[in-house]
């Protein structure tokens, strides 16, 4: 017996069939080429980030680990998760449980990890958005998703101005996380609610020098 679902969406085949889609030119008239000295889109970045509440620390790339731990020590991180391909230098000041994640670890065992700890691939500063592409130091979509607390390091030299030109560094193909503050929603009241989605808790690394 045919269900009503196999009806319609045969249905839907047939008339694709009989009507070739035409060509379509999507006009990409873009502004691109944006740029801003570093001074400027830090202050920016910076400024997007907090307003998202996330918080901001800035360090020489070679606090990376004391910054970090600093971080972990103060949101009371005993056990973390992170990368397979995360620079283990950036945790020579933590002494609390690292796990290092891989595909045979179920998602649900996740939610047991007090943070995380990733590195990033570019991001914007005038949204204040992070994208994360699934590269080893970044590690999979689930890893920055499921924990309460993420701690982000990001290079200074991979902020972008504006939208375009931070997509514009990104593989199309590849998997991207946006990430733009802590996850939050809001009710029917407008009461903001965090941690729906996502991590309670954004930790932003800016390594100015990097």
């Amino acid at each position: 017996m045919t269900t009503a679902r196999e009806t319609v969406l045969g249905r839907i085949k047939d008339a694709l069939s009989l009507a070739p889609a035409p060509d379509i030119d999507v006009p990409r008239g873009y502004r691109t080429g944006r740029t801003l000295p570093d001074d400027e889109r830090l202050a920016l970045f910076s400024d997007r980030l907090v307003d998202y509440r996330a918080t901001v620390h800035t360090c020489t790339a070679d606090r990376t680990a004391h910054v970090v731990a600093e971080v972990l020590r103060k949101h009371g991180a005993r056990r973390i998760g992170v990368p397979a391909g995360l620079d283990a230098g950036w945790l020579d000041g933590y002494d609390g449980e690292v796990q290092r994640d891989s595909a045979d670890i179920p998602a649900p065992r996740l939610d047991a990890l007090d943070g995380v700890v990733t590195a990033s691939a570019v991001s914007c500063a005038e949204t204040g958005t992070i994208f994360l592409d699934g590269s080893p130091d970044q590690g999979r979509r689930a890893l920055s998703l499921v924990p309460d607390l993420h701690v982000c390091v990001v290079d200074l030299s991979t902020v972008e101005a504006g939208v375009p030109e931070a997509v514009a560094r990104l593989v199309p193909q590849g998997p991207t996380t946006l990430i733009s503050g802590p996850s939050a929603t809001s009710d029917i009241e407008l009461e903001r609610v965090e941690g729906v989605h996502g991590p309670r808790t954004l930790a932003v690394v800016i390594r100015t020098d990097a």
